[in-house]
């Protein structure tokens, strides 16, 4: 007699530690997965026509005299943008119909720095003459002049300005680090750690006490508002021209730095950046967190922006138009829907975060749609053809051929480094990994 029964070997699905993965067995005969090539289409498809309708400009907004050099989100209205421009002009602009709304002649020289008050009534300026205005949001009454509210004039030139999140207080940077109280001509104290001009500064959005900033010197430098005085600094190959805070988590901030790259950095274990992002062709001038903390938006002296995932060292998306110059400046609206960017050639523009993204009010089966074909590409997206399709994007003859000349380069440090390896003493000659090869020291 027979007996049928199943016969199973533990090795194919007991762990041997806690720490081994669980082993799930899966069949990957087609005729049990009847679904798996007609799915597989569909996603292809989906990721076609994502290229197709892939049309991120939206809107230019001018009338700068010259180039915008800074920008500011209002922190109640998302359709109210600040921009000031290198003529010592401000400008405030309303995005739903794309027009300037008010004009001020600010400063003498540029505008460096601009940043709005957390209850949305008033923002500061800093620019070249010196001074610290602040300027009501609503235009003046009927007979009145334009006139600043408050003015400070200082001993040097300030470079940069942010407002605390929560009180009335904000910093200004320049040969040093102030602390402002609002209703106070002098500040409340200074900060200062080595020599050179201090280039930005920023409030940290969730512990508000604490504040970064970038110096001349190659310096990233930390503050505790509380109690006045540096905490520690990271010295890294090249300057610094700002830093973004992650809005969603504390201790996370990225640095654009002149040496082309990005890097993502714990405040916690400044000897290590969390992740290297490489690709831009030149200096990066500016960079901006979305609100969700998921990505950053980085604008390029390559005449280009692009947006990075937090956790990718490539970027997913590149923007540029043919006329758009140096690009100084750019930020991530309240909503997560758009970004602007301000330029050389005096425009300000306005493009969409996700590129393909169909705009307006969306029907059930619409959003049902797209939400299905999001997940299909998610199913599919290393699959070859598919991460070929999604990854390409037609760049300026310019970057293109930066970015050629660049990997000959890489590839040739490369090789001299396995050359130098295999010639020397075994173990006289250390590999450094990418992530900390740019750092110097770290100080405390």
């Amino acid at each position: 007699m027979k007996v049928k029964m199943l016969s199973r070997n533990p090795d194919n699905y007991v762990r041997e530690t806690k720490l081994d993965l669980q082993r799930v067995p899966r069949n990957y005969d087609p005729a049990l997965h009847p679904f798996e090539p007609r799915e597989y289409v569909r996603a292809l498809n989906a990721t076609k026509l994502e290229r197709v309708f892939a049309k991120p400009f939206l809107a230019s907004l001018d009338g700068h005299r010259d180039g915008v050099n800074c920008l500011a989100k209002h922190p109640k209205s998302l359709a109210t943008v600040l921009s000031g421009a290198c003529d010592g002009e401000v400008r405030i602009w309303n995005l739903t119909k794309r027009k300037c709304i008010r004009t001020i002649q600010a400063h003498e020289g540029f505008v460096r720095g601009i940043c709005t008050r957390f209850c949305g009534t008033s923002f500061f300026t800093v620019g070249d003459d010196k001074t610290v205005k602040q300027w009501k949001m609503d235009g003046p009454s009927y007979g009145e002049d334009e006139e600043p509210l408050h003015t400070i004039l200082g001993k040097t030139v300030y470079t940069g300005i942010d407002h605390h999140w929560k009180e009335a207080i904000f910093a200004t940077c320049g040969q040093q680090v102030d602390i402002w109280d609002e209703q106070r001509t002098n500040p409340i104290c200074s900060m200062t750690w080595g020599f050179d001009s201090i280039s930005s500064v920023k409030f940290n959005p969730i512990e508000t006490f604490l504040l970064g900033s970038c110096a001349s010197d190659r310096n990233i430098v930390l503050y505790d508002m509380r109690q006045a005085t540096p905490l520690k600094k990271v010295i890294l190959d090249m300057r610094t021209n700002t830093i973004g805070w992650n809005p969603m988590e504390a201790f996370i901030f990225t640095a654009a730095n002149e040496d082309y790259n990005l890097y993502t950095f714990d405040m916690r274990a400044l000897d290590t950046p969390i992740m290297v992002h490489m690709d831009h062709v030149s200096a990066v001038l500016d960079v901006d967190y979305s609100p969700t903390g998921k990505e950053f938006v980085s604008a390029s002296f390559d005449k280009s922006i692009r947006i990075f995932p937090v956790d990718k060292s490539r970027s997913r998306e590149v923007y540029h138009t043919k006329r758009m110059q140096h690009v100084i400046c750019v930020k991530w609206t309240s909503d997560s829907k758009y970004i602007m960017c301000g330029s050389d050639e005096m425009n300000i523009r306005l493009w969409k975060a996700n590129a393909s993204e169909k705009l307006g009010v969306l029907t059930s089966r619409e959003k049902a749609a797209t939400d299905y074909n999001q997940r299909l590409k998610e199913k599919f997206q290393h699959h070859p053809h598919i991460k070929r399709i999604s990854r390409h994007r037609h760049l300026p003859k310019s970057i293109y051929s930066q970015i050629q000349e660049q990997r000959i380069m890489k590839e040739a440090r490369r090789r001299k480094e396995l050359n130098r390896i295999k010639h020397s003493k075994p173990g006289s000659v250390r590999i450094v990994s990418e992530k900390k090869k740019h750092i110097v020291a770290v100080v405390k």
